[in-house]
């Protein structure tokens, strides 16, 4: 991302000059608030979805977008192993701020480290694929990362819920769209925006479909409160 809206807006609340939140803009053509304070979030501050994701992490873990760190600070202090990856250099000085020791600050698809025994990608960090296209090289790099025991844990959602219906039950979708979960978003902050960047909601079935093809089990873990879910995935055997 061209400009770093996330971290400049994670610093500012890291350093008391919370004046207001982030504003998404996307190809739904819905504005929502990103609010801030929830990125500083506790354990008993987060969903059950988060809380069972952390509950069922296991020996060397990379937090991808890790964000402010608040996955990465609840494992460490339960005594696990975490390195907390992020694209944005804001989001990793505010982690290292607030305590956290293991930071990469690159994307995803340019970390080169170790491999680990659980990869957590929260906050529907699938979305990081861009396209239901990209899944195939975003699995491919989690693969890479991913020792033979390891065990891939994320969240997405099934965004079908905002389309219309149709008096038969089915959805209006766009012609012009390749699939219903690939948005393109913006985000705004203190009258700064940022360029817009694809993001991928993928519905469960189509995610175990696409693991399955990059030869990883995929499994549901649980259903969240609004058509979210969260999956583990290994390396198929």
């Amino acid at each position: 991302m061209d400009k770093d809206i996330l971290g400049t807006a994670l610093l500012d609340y890291q350093n008391g000059n919370y004046t207001e939140d982030i504003t998404t803009h996307s190809s739904l053509q819905e504005e929502d608030v990103l609010p801030l304070p929830y990125m500083f979030r506790t354990f008993e501050e987060m969903p059950e979805l988060e809380q069972k994701a952390l509950q069922l992490c296991k020996g060397e873990v990379l937090d991808v977008g890790c964000g402010a760190g608040s996955h990465s600070l609840y494992l460490q202090n339960k005594g696990f192993s975490v390195i907390g990856l992020d694209a944005s250099k804001g989001a990793t000085e505010v982690s290292a701020i607030r305590g956290l020791k293991n930071i990469a600050h690159t994307a995803l698809l340019n970390y080169e480290g170790d491999k680990f025994d659980t990869i957590l990608i929260l906050m529907n960090g699938v979305g990081l694929a861009g396209t239901l296209a990209g899944l195939d090289q975003f699995f491919t790099k989690l693969k890479s990362l991913l020792k033979d025991n390891g065990q891939i844990l994320l969240d997405s959602s099934d965004i079908i819920y905002m389309f219309e219906n149709d008096e038969d039950g089915g959805y209006w979708i766009p012609d012009n769209v390749n699939y219903y979960g690939e948005v393109n978003f913006s985000m705004e902050y203190k009258n700064e925006k940022s360029e817009l960047f694809p993001w991928l909601y993928v519905d469960y079935n189509t995610l175990q479909r696409a693991a399955n093809y990059n030869n990883l089990t995929c499994e549901l873990v649980m259903e969240g409160e609004h058509y979210d879910y969260l999956a583990r995935l290994t390396h198929m055997k």
